[in-house]
This record gives C-alpha cells, structure tokens and sequence, in this order.
C-alpha cells in the first residue's frame, strides 16, 4: 500500500519489522527497518528505487495495485546494493524497456549482479537533469562512496524532495513513517548507529559532500532515504548532525571493551571504570564484553567516546580472537583523534597488552604509555598502575 509522501509522491516501500541482521551478519537490526521506494506521479511517472530480493514479488504485485506498471516512464537506481535493486529483475521483466536513470558505477554494479540483460541504462552524473513534467524535474548528485562507488542521489524540483539513499538513513521501522512521528530517541540513537558502523570510514568525503549539496543553493523541505523514518520536521537537523559525526566526532565518554577467561581481566576493566568515576565524574564510562554484546552497539559508543581501553588476557602467545575479530572491525571504522590504552592478564608469555598497543596503534588511535599487565589474577600492586592510566586515557 502506498503511503503520501507529499503531493504526487508515495512511498511504495517494504517495511521489515522482522529482519534482524544486514549486510549479512555485520550489522545488528535491533529495531526493525525499511527499505524504501518512492513513486512520483506528475506528467511523468517515475520509480525511485525498489526492495530487496526476498520481498521483490511483493513489492510489483502492491505495486500494480496502484499503477499499471507500463505507466511507469522511469526508473531512478541510486545505489545498485541488493537492498535496494533487488526487486528489479522481476519489476523489469513486466517492463524490460523502461529507461532505467543511474550512474556509470551503477551500471557495472547491476550488470556485475544480475547479468547483462539489455536494460536500457541512462547514465547520467552530478548536475544532470530529467524533467518529469508539470515544471518539475529531478537533479541527479553523484555520492560516490556513501558508501558504494555507484551510489547518488536525486532532488526534486518543485516539492524539493531529496531522495538521499544511503545518506541521513537509519535501519529503524517506522510504521508512521515521519521523522516527527518516531520515538526521537530510538530514531537519534539508530541514525548514530547507522553512521558509526557504515559511513564513518568515509566522514571525509561526507564532509565534502554536504559543502556541495549545500553548495547547490536547493531548498530541501523533505530528506527521504532508502532506509528509516523520512525527514520533514525540520529535515536539515540530520544534515547538521552529518556535519557534526563527520568531523572527529567525540563526547566526554570513555568506552572500555575487553573479553576474558578466568575473570581476572574482567577485574581489571570494571576496577578502570570505576577509577574513570573517581577521576572524571563527568566523564560517562560505558564497558562491554566483547563476546558476549553486540558489536555495533559497542562501535556506536566508541564513536561517541574521546578515548577507549581494550583489554584481553593472553593465549596462545596472542590476544583472545574475539577480541581479535572486534579490533580488525574496529580498524575499518577509521576512527580518528581518540586515545586508547590498554590491559590484560597473563599465565607465562604475557604478550597481550604489547599487541593490543600496537593493534589500536594501527587502527589510528593514540596509545597511551599506560597499562596494566597483570600475571594471574591482578592484586593490588596492579590495580596501582590504573589511576596513571586513567589519568593519560582522560587527561
């Protein structure tokens, strides 16, 4: 069923309520999502973007429900991801001749997925236009890599709509729709989540490209992305907080992640949160074990915190691979000008705390001189070290 976006614009999207993971296992769904399609019904009728593949037959089958598919005079592809195309190779076997509007990349992404099939590819790039009739036209912007090559985006002229994709999304299921109807905290939280774990390793170019969309002078009264709530209740905030999340984003928090075998780094992180309470009152301490929460979450409160402290005992003349696997997610995220330390116990070899350093050194941290490297279980001689520690990580 369609929903009103604005005037002669709907939403044909699929809203899933039951999906728990994305990008295969990557990225945790603790709320539900969306993926969203637009249709714009003026002189000329155009799709923007489709669903994944598991609901393609659902999406044309509501979708003829409320058009004649051989209406549709064309189809706009912002981004070739299978969330988004994935419904198309049964919506173009109805209509195999329509003119499908997307970049270059985006061209190769679909042909590299489904095949060559014949589809009638209109490449276009930044600044080209499609008129759709009654005095309105769409403007296509190229925003190569947020977070793909061949992702853009496209602004409609007249109800200055920005179909934004990717950007200023969040995987958030909002039956109602609206940004100004969704719980604000659930949708806050869930956009921070969404660009900590999937645009931040690409803020540069996301600073970059809001100077030009800005740049562009185009009043945006609506911001509509691919996934979660749509922008209308002053639809810049999300642009401002880009702005802000792009530029070395950073609250007075500290986040301590660590996993354990028998406890005694468990006692080493929780006797460093509480000397953080002691030192910096202020200062909100967040602390996980890594195996057993939720990676994102935990990414999304490292992209809040100033500093991190990573802790693992050792084992087999290495670090725990949990925490092995989360430091490798960790480095791709590209965090920068944050502080890490770090901590461990050890039985006989005891090269954790050296590799942990030179690991968050790597991811782009700035390792602190300070550690707590404790052979067994730690004694008071090694909760002594932690007050220096805290005093570097924090100061």
């Amino acid at each position: 069923m369609k929903k009103q976006v604005k005037n002669n614009v709907s939403w044909v999207g699929y809203i899933d309520w039951e999906l728990e993971k994305f990008h295969g296992d990557e990225y945790s769904i603790l709320n539900g999502s969306s993926q969203n399609a637009y249709l714009i019904q003026e002189g000329k009728t155009v799709l923007i973007d489709t669903v994944w593949a598991p609901h393609q037959f659902e999406f044309v089958e509501n979708l003829k429900q409320e058009i004649d598919l051989k209406q549709i005079d064309y189809i706009v592809v912002n981004h070739g991801e299978i969330d988004h195309s994935g419904a198309l190779p049964a919506l173009m076997a109805e209509i195999p001749d329509t003119p499908i509007y997307c970049t270059a990349n985006a061209v190769k992404s679909l042909e590299g997925q489904f095949g060559q099939r014949g589809w009638n590819f209109q490449v276009v790039k930044t600044g080209d236009t499609l008129d759709i009739g009654n005095g309105k036209q769409l403007v296509f912007v190229e925003m190569r890599m947020l977070h793909w090559p061949d992702s853009m985006a496209t602004y409609m002229t007249g109800d200055n709509i920005l179909f934004s994709n990717d950007a200023f999304g969040q995987h958030f299921a909002v039956e109602e729709m609206f940004n100004d109807k969704a719980n604000q905290c659930l949708l806050m939280k869930e956009a921070m989540k969404y660009y900590a774990n999937i645009l931040n390793p690409f803020s540069p170019l996301v600073a970059k490209k809001i100077d030009e969309i800005v740049g562009l002078n185009l009043p945006i009264d609506i911001i509509a992305p691919s996934h979660g709530a749509i922008w209308r209740d002053n639809p810049l905030q999300i642009v401002e907080q880009y702005a802000k999340w792009a530029d070395s984003y950073q609250e007075n928090q500290v986040t301590i992640a660590y996993d354990t075998m028998w406890e005694g780094t468990a006692k080493i992180a929780h006797e460093i949160a509480r000397e953080i309470a002691k030192q910096s009152p202020d200062t909100v301490v967040k602390l996980f074990n890594i195996a057993k929460a939720d990676k994102n979450e935990i990414m999304t409160e490292v992209f809040k915190s100033k500093a991190i402290a990573v802790g693992s005992p050792t084992v087999g003349n290495d670090i725990l691979s949990s925490v092995a696997g989360w430091l490798a997610f960790l480095k791709s995220l590209k965090f920068k000008k944050k502080k890490a330390a770090a901590f461990g116990c050890y039985g006989w070899s005891g090269e954790s705390v050296k590799l942990l350093k030179e690991k968050l050194a790597d991811a782009g941290f700035s390792v602190v001189d300070g550690e707590v490297k404790s052979q067994w279980n730690p004694d008071q001689s090694d909760f002594a070290k932690i007050p220096e520690l805290v005093h570097q990580l924090i100061d």
